[in-house]
């Protein structure tokens, strides 16, 4: 699996956001501004605004303007999986040059790669549709997620 700089400054500013919106309703406490994210995250400022913005029109986060203007989670932190950053950033969980698995037409003694492909992607979405952002921010990961990080082979 790879993930894009984009995906990861994403998954990092959400979380950033949660842990400044804990406790408040609909993940609400007061605006945090992106030079605030930035620095908290090193994430290189202009990229965040962009990242931000595609953040914004997903519905991840919403935006202020003005002295008191900044973001905040669109909705509590335990409500937003992985998952949908990462397809609100970069689109589909899995592609294959570019197409979904169930497109791709393999033929005799490859024809099983497409099912590796799919059991692949259902792989992926079980784990990042089970992680929120609000386990991110509270460093309190579920505990497939866990059992599979502590196994040594993954780490290689």
């Amino acid at each position: 699996m790879r993930l894009s700089a984009r995906v990861d400054y994403a998954l990092r500013a959400a979380a950033e956001l949660a842990s400044v919106a804990d406790g408040a309703t609909a993940g609400r406490s007061r605006p945090v501004t992106a030079e605030q994210i930035a620095r908290a995250q090193d994430i290189p400022p202009k990229f965040l605004e962009s990242i931000l913005l595609q953040l914004r029109r997903g519905g991840i986060v919403h935006a202020q303007r003005g002295p008191e203007g900044g973001y905040w989670l669109a909705r509590p932190a335990s409500e937003i999986s992985l998952a949908e950053v990462i397809r609100v950033i970069d689109g589909p969980l899995a592609h294959v040059r570019g197409q979904r698995p169930e497109q791709l037409g393999y033929q005799g003694a490859a024809r099983a790669l497409q099912d590796v492909w799919i059991a692949l992607r259902a792989s992926e979405r079980e784990i990042l549709e089970l992680v929120t952002i609000a386990d991110v921010a509270g460093g309190s990961l579920p505990g497939r997620v866990n059992e599979l990080a502590a196994d040594p082979r993954a780490w290689s």
